[in-house]
């Protein structure tokens, strides 16, 4: 997470920077390892995923304990992303939910994958909602 930070974490906060990173760890593996999602996530990241990593780490740690790290715009990234469908962003938050199930208890699993399901919508009504194709509207 980024050094030098100001910001300090809440000892009552129900998952730490260590699980975090544990967990953006576990799903960037299942990603890497999806013949659908590999290719599309490589051509993002160009070989460069330490980078990467760290900076979901500090995302995750945005979302999750509050602290400002990230000072990028997913939104702005995801449009950079070709051949992301409706389906792959599903199957990202499937995958994503599996490592929340398989590294944390129960209810911290599904804080996070709450926050991932928002991102998620958030990034579906982003890329592919078009009200002038009420059709799609349906689809998710």
């Amino acid at each position: 997470m980024s050094a030098g930070s100001e910001y300090a974490l809440d000892a009552d906060s129900p998952i730490s920077a260590e699980q975090i990173r544990l967990l953006v760890d576990s799903f960037y593996n299942k990603i890497r390892a999806d013949p659908d999602l590999e290719p599309i996530f490589e051509r993002v990241v160009a070989g460069d995923w330490e980078t990467h990593l760290a900076k979901m780490y500090d995302f995750w740690s945005s979302v999750m304990l509050t602290t400002g790290y990230y000072k990028g715009s997913l939104l702005a990234v995801r449009t950079h992303i070709g051949g992301l469908e409706l389906g792959l962003l599903d199957r990202c938050l499937a995958l994503f939910g599996d490592s929340c199930d398989e590294l944390l208890d129960s209810e911290t699993a599904g804080l996070c994958w709450l926050k991932a399901a928002h991102i998620a919508e958030s990034l579906k009504l982003f890329l592919f909602y078009r009200p002038e194709r009420p059709w799609l509207r349906n689809a998710a």
